[in-house]
């Protein structure tokens, strides 16, 4: 009995301390990861969407190319026949997604507007975009969920762009809003970080993309 319980106790301890390590370390730096000081001070648009987040996450990554090779990938985003989110599909198709993350650019899918649904079930909605440089989407209003998702792009030095993306949300505060951020933590960053990598793989290959002329932010409402 007492060799069962110093077992137990020891696992309590371990699972303790890996815990704590996780809090007091990885969450930090997974919620930050690859991001700045200035990209995490800088406003993105609709951040005023959710004014008191309980969950914020900053990661940026530096792609070799410019804001024109990037913007395509990112515009064509969303469930087939769009091309994908770039991820994990195994994941994603257990969540019963219906996705393929493209190699190529589909001309089709190359002018997101604001209302636009990028999933089947509609719960992924375009927000906010300024083509060439930021697309921001979330769910339809929710009583219970505040979301938004900001990707942007910088220009960073000769022919290099850093590559933002944001994501604030406001969950409830009860078992459906702790499942929600169980999933999204650690989750989220490792799907995103997959998708920040493959669309930094994609853009810097060397085949030539049309330049896409930015214009004024439009957003839902505006």
């Amino acid at each position: 009995m007492k060799r069962s319980w110093a077992r137990a106790s020891g696992v309590l301890l371990a699972g303790g301390a890996a815990l704590t390590a996780y809090v007091a370390w990885i969450r930090k730096w997974h919620l930050r990861w690859g991001a700045t000081d200035e990209e995490i001070a800088r406003a993105m648009p609709l951040d005023k969407e959710v004014p008191e987040p309980t969950y914020v996450t900053n990661r940026a990554i530096t792609i070799e190319a410019g804001p024109e090779k990037i913007w395509p990938w990112i515009a064509q985003m969303g469930e087939l026949p769009r091309g994908g989110f770039y991820s994990y599909l195994t994941v994603e198709r257990l969540l019963r997604m219906k996705v393929a993350n493209a190699e190529r650019i589909l001309p089709e899918f190359q002018d997101p507007k604001v209302g636009d649904a990028l999933d089947r079930a509609g719960t992924m909605l375009v927000k906010a975009v300024v083509p060439g440089r930021m697309l921001v989407l979330g769910p339809p209003p929710m009583p219970d969920l505040q979301v938004t998702w900001a990707i942007g792009l910088y220009p960073a030095g000769d022919r290099a762009t850093r590559l933002v993306s944001r994501c604030r949300a406001r969950l409830a505060r009860d078992a459906k809003g702790t499942l929600m951020f169980l999933i999204l933590d650690p989750g989220q960053f490792l799907m995103e970080r997959k998708m920040l990598l493959e669309l930094k793989r994609r853009a810097e290959l060397p085949s030539a993309i049309p330049e896409v002329t930015p214009s004024p932010v439009k957003a839902a409402g505006g």
